[in-house]
């Protein structure tokens, strides 16, 4: 994989058209530090430019999915971890995940508290075991989730996210399955994780990849404006290679030879 390297806090691996990312500071319950989203942040850009990778896998090592945020490293930035790799970006946990234009995948066999709703939030799907728990129990130490507000505010009404928010109860898999926020229970369909990641590895990845972009752009335009700008994406996808090798992959009754051009 060139161009990834060997980080401190998270793992990765690429396995055909697949990229995985682990996050693996298990005795930490994988609490987020400033350098641990730095990692993150370089491993998501380098994937996301990755023309080989079409799918982004993302789990962790341990019963804990994501504790959140080390509140120790970030409240002491002289005893923070710092790297002449990876470059340190000002960036949230949910901004360095919003970065992908690529389908992601969250794979979670452990509990997700507190920050570490901000990686799920992002994810194209969440797939959890029913055992999984999810919480936000920062108003019980006097803080509030601001930056999980915004991605759940992506996906819920105002009065369902703020009560998430401030309610701060165990959330099981079931109920935030019933939300929307969980895809599916694995436990429960086994069979459907790598279904799914067949599927999404053989579809065209630019049109793939030009369709989150759009999706992005949309929220900053009128709504006057919006089909115009679709238009004009849809016409210069008809003049890519890929949608050539589709449609006469599917004359010729072949597998397309997709090149994400």
């Amino acid at each position: 994989m060139n161009g990834y390297l060997n980080y401190k806090f998270i793992k990765v691996k690429q396995l055909d058209h697949v990229f995985y990312l682990t996050l693996a500071r298990p005795e930490k319950r994988n609490a987020f530090t400033p350098l641990m989203i730095d990692e993150i942040h370089h491993a998501i850009q380098m994937a996301d430019a990755d023309p080989e990778v079409r799918v982004v896998v993302l789990d962790a090592e341990g019963p804990v999915f994501c504790a959140g945020m080390d509140l120790n490293a970030f409240e002491n930035p002289d005893k923070i971890d710092h790297s002449d790799v990876v470059p340190h970006v000002d960036l949230s946990l949910g901004e360095v995940m919003s970065i992908l234009n690529k389908p992601s995948i969250a794979v979670l066999e452990g509990n997700v508290i507190a920050g570490g709703f901000l990686m799920i939030l992002e994810c194209t799907y969440v797939f959890a075991h029913s055992a999984v728990q999810f919480s936000l129990p920062e108003v019980q130490i006097g803080l509030f989730p601001f930056q999980v507000l915004a991605g759940l505010l992506k996906h819920l009404p105002y009065h369902k996210a703020m009560d998430l928010c401030i309610h701060s109860e165990v959330i099981t898999a079931q109920e935030m399955k019933s939300m929307g926020l969980v895809y599916d229970l694995l436990d429960q369909k086994p069979d459907i994780l790598p279904a799914l990641i067949a599927k999404l590895t053989s579809a065209a990845p630019l049109a793939v990849k030009m369709g989150f972009e759009a999706a992005k752009q949309l929220r900053e335009l009128k709504s006057s404006d919006q089909y115009a700008f679709l238009l004009e994406q849809l016409v210069k996808l008809r003049s890519s290679h890929d949608f050539k090798e589709g449609m006469a992959a599917r004359m010729e009754k072949r597998p397309p030879n997709w090149k994400g051009e």
